[in-house]
């Protein structure tokens, strides 16, 4: 493959988009597996914290203790 060489000191974006287009194209063969640095995920949108809230999670039970007190009478 033709894929621009990157060094530790290389922080020439353009290289690094390039590199990530190129892997994101490896990543579509069938049983190929593209590997990406965090750096590389984290660019990508891998890390996005999308989660519930422990509040929310708790809000959101069917079991909360408040309302089995009040189901028991």
């Amino acid at each position: 493959m033709n894929r621009p060489q990157m060094d530790a000191e290389s922080n020439n974006p353009d290289i690094k988009d390039s590199v990530i287009q190129e892997k994101l194209l490896d990543a579509e063969i069938p049983g190929f597996q593209a590997e990406f640095d965090p750096i590389e995920a984290e660019r990508l949108g891998a890390f996005k914290e999308d989660a519930l809230s422990e509040q929310d999670a708790l809000d959101s039970t069917i079991d909360h203790p408040a309302e089995a007190e009040d189901e028991r009478g």
